[in-house]
C-alpha cells in the first residue's frame, strides 16, 4: 500500500514556543490513522498543516508525492469534520450537505443523488428537509460527516470530532466512522486525546508528546509494547518499577527475580519495567513470586481495582476477583507480560518522554 502523504522535516513555532520540531510522519493509502496525546502535544497543529490551515515554518507536505505547501485548503483534495459542527443554521439539512457541491458548480442532479447518498451513508434518510436547529448533537455530527464526504475528498480530517457527545453516543459514531472508512476506502486522519477513541477505530496510531512522536503503529502494539514510560502512562494504566537486568530473560523487580522474554539489555543493568494491571494475577501468600497485602479496593464495573503493597511498591491490580483490604495475598506475573523499557540516556530525554 503506498504512501499517499508525507509530512517531512516539519517545524512550527508559536510566540517562540516550538510546537513540532522536524516532525516526520508516512500516511498509508485507505488507512484510519490517530494522532493521539494530551493538550499541547502538537497533534491539532499537524492536522492543521495537513490541511492547509496553519502553515508550518520548515519542511514538507506531500501529497502522492507532490508538494502542496503552497496550496490553500479549497485546492487540496482534503475535507475537514471539527469538534464544532460549522453548519449553517440558516440552512436544511440537504443544503448543508450540497453547499460544497454548489460552489463547485455541479448539477442540480448530480447534487440531489449525491445528498441522498452521503445521507444514507450516515444512516439520516429522509431528513434532509429538516431544520439544523432540530437536531441532536450526535445527528449534526453526522451532517458535518455527510458534508464532508460528499466531496469525495481523497483525505478525510477529524480534529475531535465526537468530544462534545455523550459517552454512548461517542461509542455509536466510532462504530460509523469505521463502517464509512470501509465502505469509502477514504485515508481517515483523526486527532483525540482519548485513548479509547484511539485504540478502537485505528489501524494505526501515532502519540505525540512535546511535538514529537514518541511512538507509532497498531492499537495492539501501542499497548502492549510501549516503547517508553509516557506511552505506557499515557495508554491505559500501568505499573512502571525501577528494575535490574539480571541477564537476558531474569529482571530483579522489588528485589525478586522474575522471568522475562526480553534480551539484549546487558548484564545488571537498571531498566524500567511495565505491568499492566490486569496481567497481574493474585494467589494465596507464597504461591505467588511476591507476597504482599491488599491496600485498597474499588468496584469498576467489569473488575475490581486493587492497590497491593509488596517489595516496597504499591502496585496497582485489576481483576475479577475480589481480595478485601487487609488481605495477604501473592503475586505472579507471566514472563511474556512483563515488558522491559531501558531507562532514558539523559535528563533531555527524560523529559522528552515522560513530561506531560
Amino acid at each position: 500500500m503506498a504512501n499517499i502523504l508525507e509530512l517531512v522535516n516539519i517545524s512550527k513555532s508559536f510566540d517562540n514556543e516550538l510546537i513540532l520540531d522536524e516532525l516526520n510522519l508516512e500516511i498509508r493509502e485507505n488507512t484510519f490513522m490517530t494522532l493521539l496525546g494530551p493538550s499541547g502535544c502538537g497533534k491539532t497543529t499537524t492536522l492543521r498543516i495537513i490541511g492547509g490551515f496553519t502553515r508550518q515554518d520548515s519542511g514538507q507536505v506531500l501529497f502522492q508525492g507532490k508538494d502542496i505547501t503552497e496550496l490553500p485548503p479549497n485546492k487540496r483534495q482534503f475535507n475537514t469534520v471539527f469538534q464544532k459542527y460549522a453548519l449553517f443554521p440558516h440552512m436544511n439539512v440537504g443544503e448543508n450537505i450540497a453547499y460544497g457541491l454548489k460552489i463547485s458548480g455541479k448539477s442540480k442532479s448530480y447534487i440531489d443523488s449525491k445528498i441522498e447518498y452521503a445521507l444514507k451513508l450516515v444512516n439520516m434518510d429522509g431528513y434532509r428537509n429538516r431544520a439544523v436547529s432540530a437536531l441532536s448533537g450526535g445527528q449534526q455530527q453526522r451532517i458535518a460527516i455527510a458534508r464532508a464526504i460528499v466531496n469525495e475528498p481523497k483525505v478525510l480530517l477529524l480534529d475531535e470530532p465526537l468530544g462534545a457527545l455523550d459517552l454512548k453516543l461517542r461509542q455509536e459514531l466510532q462504530y460509523e466512522l469505521i463502517r464509512l472508512k470501509n465502505e469509502l476506502g477514504i485515508t481517515f486522519i483523526y486527532v483525540t486525546h482519548d485513548q479509547e477513541e484511539a485504540l478502537t477505530m485505528s489501524d494505526t496510531v501515532v502519540v505525540m508528546n512535546q511535538g514529537y512522536i514518541q511512538q507509532m503503529g497498531s492499537p495492539e502494539n501501542i499497548y502492549n509494547e510501549p516503547e517508553n514510560a509516557f506511552v505506557a502512562t499515557f495508554i491505559g494504566d500501568s505499573n512502571i518499577i525501577d528494575s535490574l537486568m539480571l541477564r537476558d530473560r531474569l529482571v530483579q523487580i522489588c528485589g525478586t527475580a522474575f522471568p522475562c522474554v526480553d534480551e539484549g539489555f546487558g548484564i545488571n543493568r537498571p531498566v524500567d519495567v511495565v505491568i499492566r494491571p490486569e496481567d497481574v494475577i493474585l494467589d494465596e501468600p507464597g504461591r505467588g513470586q511476591l507476597d504482599g497485602v491488599v491496600t485498597h479496593l474499588v468496584f469498576q464495573g467489569v473488575h475490581y481495582e486493587m492497590e497491593v503493597m509488596a517489595g516496597g511498591f504499591e502496585w496497582l491490580v485489576q481483576s475479577t476477583q475480589i481480595q478485601p483490604v487487609g488481605k495477604e495475598v501473592s503475586l505472579r506475573v507471566d514472563p511474556e507480560n512483563i515488558q522491559i523499557m531501558s531507562k532514558p540516556a539523559s535528563e533531555d530525554e527524560e523529559a522528552m518522554v515522560i513530561d506531560a
